[in-house]
């Protein structure tokens, strides 16, 4: 019988490890990009993983081609207490659009993203750019396929629901998008969208103070996110944990009205 956690897939030999993984990567991604299989000699260089015995999380990292500096593909993932699936973060890259170093400081140390520290030049640049924050390209968008794929990996593990924790504000809105609920978080998200309505605390903070805070941002999901991210909460975006259920969308909402 095949494993059913992250940890007990980590305990396989390696050849086995990567070709269970393997079958996460939407054929989409490989199709596009005219990829080898990723359990061939070829494919063995361009798909990277962490997965070290003994530990209950694996990243997997998928280039398009040899020393590009940045994946098409990266997905973390981790095993809950109780030995459900959670996505602690998922990325699809855009290797052909332009680079936003939104992920490291001009000397060149890492921001993780923007939660660590900021590099606001950059940030300006990717806001001006249309990207949302922690975008350092712009997306491939296949994030319907990546969802689909990721359920049958989920399915063929024995499970019928998965966990994600959305780094920022519109990941969590684009996730309901695709039907995932809130184990934690809905009250925020819904105080939030209250927020930004006239008269409401947060649309008095967009003040024109700098590019994230502009008095537009209150109507895009996308320029929520950078004040969001730009601190207008008071405190970091954080425990928020969305769930679906394998194959059923739970027709969440919280930005009714409120376009990208």
């Amino acid at each position: 019988m095949p494993p059913s956690t992250i940890g007990g897939i980590n305990l396989l030999p390696e050849a086995e490890k990567r070709a269970i993984y393997s079958r996460y990567i939407p054929a989409s991604l490989l199709e596009k990009f005219h990829l080898p299989p990723l359990t061939s000699a070829a494919g063995y260089n361009l798909l990277q993983f962490r997965f070290a015995t003994g530990s209950t999380d694996v990243e997997m990292r998928l280039f398009h081609e040899m020393d590009f500096p940045d994946p098409i593909f990266y997905a973390h993932l981790t095993d809950t207490l109780n030995g459900q699936i959670h996505i602690l973060l998922y990325i699809l890259n855009d290797p052909s659009a332009p680079r936003f170093d939104v992920d490291k400081m001009p000397d060149g140390s890492p921001t993780k993203f923007g939660t660590l520290r900021r590099n606001i030049e950059a940030e300006r640049s990717a806001l001006e750019a249309g990207l949302a924050p922690g975008q350092i390209r712009r997306g491939l968008r296949l994030l319907g396929q990546a969802i689909e794929t990721f359920e049958g990996f989920v399915s063929a593990l024995g499970h019928d629901m998965y966990f994600v924790e959305p780094l920022y504000y519109h990941n969590a809105v684009i996730f309901e998008r695709y039907g995932f609920r809130y184990q934690m978080g809905k009250r925020l998200m819904d105080s939030i969208h209250a927020g930004f309505q006239a008269g409401g605390d947060l649309m008095s903070a967009l003040d024109g103070s700098n590019p994230f805070r502009q008095p537009d941002a209150a109507d895009t999901i996308r320029k929520r996110s950078w004040a969001i991210h730009d601190g207008i909460l008071g405190e970091p975006f954080t425990n928020v944990t969305m769930y679906k259920r394998v194959g059923i969308s739970a027709g969440i909402n919280t930005t009714p009205n409120c376009k990208w």
